[in-house]
């Protein structure tokens, strides 16, 4: 593939011109030889979601590996990835990372061969859906970014390589204090419109990533027939100018309270009753749910904005290392991750894998949609699902047959950035 062998031309490069340096490292410091029968290290930059500790004390015990993780907020690990492949070996994110991290020559292809349970892997990163009766959704769509095409673009023909090892997903959307605001009817009355709601002026936070944020936000302007979009997933330049011409209006009249960086910032934010409806990511609100705030993740009658979790290689990840980094990937397909993550309302690319890890109860309401039999917890331990309660929006199935658009970096994506970015510190 040509993405490879550039990536490996660069390297014969570097270690020709280091040849020397290496050679008088070995024998003036030969502790460093001795060093190779240690445990290899793998870095993992990513954000707080999937990078806990639990994570990752269970993984260095079932794997005999070291691993330092390094969470951040969205853009920060975002634009670490892009800029500096040389400081992680295993980058964890989302789908809308993909197109920049694959232009900025950052990342590897994948061998899907040295994935063991890579059969396993559902339809829903393969192919964009559960389902074929299932619509995909605007957007980039997983599997529109699975695939190493012949010209080393990323594409959904299949083939020998792929960009990313695809694993959490999840449905995003708002969450709401219902005591602050009247709890609406999933699929019927709760609407992205309520981030554009006059009458929560002042009490509205937004996630501060573009290429996420900014379609939460559109999602929201269409709703209140602010104005409407020919592809959502694809703005123009026009209907981008347009969107934050609105957005900087809202800003002005002091709508928004503020921009989050990180989950745990989004659920400061609630639970110290600075907001009553945000942006938000399961993880928060089962943070929310934790502390005893009330919290109610929202089923938009608008449908979800989706996104599909990726690991990725670096460029210069080699070696032992690179095999280490094979063996934490193929260590969260397992099943005991999966079952983990699902606490805090994640799915994972092989769910019946984890299935049997899970207690029926908290299979039935975090797959199948059904009241809770039990108090459930999160993966912290406290309290998130009181007895009878069921999950917003149903079914794994039910849920992602109503994505509106896919969390995506479009060709317009540096005018986003720059709008965004205006709107934000205005």
């Amino acid at each position: 593939m040509t993405h490879r062998k550039t990536i490996k031309l660069s390297r014969r490069q570097v270690l020709k011109r280091a040849s020397t340096v290496l050679t008088a490292s070995v024998i003036g410091f030969p502790a460093i030889i001795s060093a190779r029968n240690a445990k290899p290290t793998v870095r993992v930059l990513g954000t707080h979601v999937t990078l806990q500790e639990k994570i990752r004390q269970r993984a260095e015990q079932d794997l005999g590996i070291n691993l330092e993780f390094s969470p951040g907020g969205s853009a920060q690990v975002l634009f670490r990835a892009s800029m500096d492949p040389s400081s992680f070996d295993v980058y964890e994110q989302w789908s809308n990372s993909m197109r920049v991290l694959w232009q900025a020559r950052a990342i590897q292809p994948i061998d899907p061969d040295r994935i063991e349970r890579w059969d396993e892997i559902n339809a829903l990163s393969k192919t964009g859906r559960l389902s074929p009766e299932d619509s995909i959704g605007a957007g980039d769509a997983p599997h529109l970014l699975l695939y190493v095409q012949a010209d080393g673009s990323l594409g959904p023909r299949p083939s020998s390589e792929v960009s990313y090892l695809p694993y959490v997903h999840n449905a995003d959307s708002l969450g709401y204090n219902p005591q602050r605001v009247t709890e609406g009817q999933a699929y019927e009355t709760e609407s992205w419109g309520w981030l554009l709601d006059p009458q929560y002026r002042g009490r509205v936070a937004i996630v501060n990533a573009p290429s996420i944020g900014v379609f939460d936000l559109a999602l929201a302007a269409q709703a209140r027939g602010l104005m409407e979009f020919k592809d959502i997933g694809n703005m123009s330049r026009e209907e981008v100018k347009q969107l934050f011409d609105i957005l900087m209006r809202f800003k002005a009249e002091g709508h928004f309270r503020g921009f989050w960086n990180s989950v745990p910032h989004s659920a400061e934010l609630m639970t110290r009753g600075e907001v009553d409806v945000q942006s938000m990511f399961s993880p928060g609100v089962s943070m929310v749910r934790s502390a005893g705030t009330p919290c109610i993740y929202a089923a938009p009658k608008e449908g979800y904005r989706a996104w599909q979790g990726v690991m990725c290689l670096s460029r210069d990840t080699r070696g032992e290392q690179e095999e280490a980094a094979y063996q934490y990937m193929n260590w969260w397909l397992s099943g005991w991750p999966g079952a983990f993550i699902s606490r805090q309302g994640y799915y994972i690319s092989n769910p019946e894998r984890s299935r049997s890890q899970m207690p029926e109860d908290e299979w039935n309401y975090w797959y199948e949609g059904q009241p809770a039999n039990t108090q459930l917890t999160g993966p912290d331990g406290n309290i998130t699902v009181q007895s009878g309660e069921r999950r917003r929006g149903g079914s794994y199935a039910r849920r992602f047959a109503n994505i509106a658009v896919w969390n995506t970096v479009m060709p317009t994506f540096d005018l986003t950035v720059q709008r965004w970015n205006e709107f934000v510190i205005a």
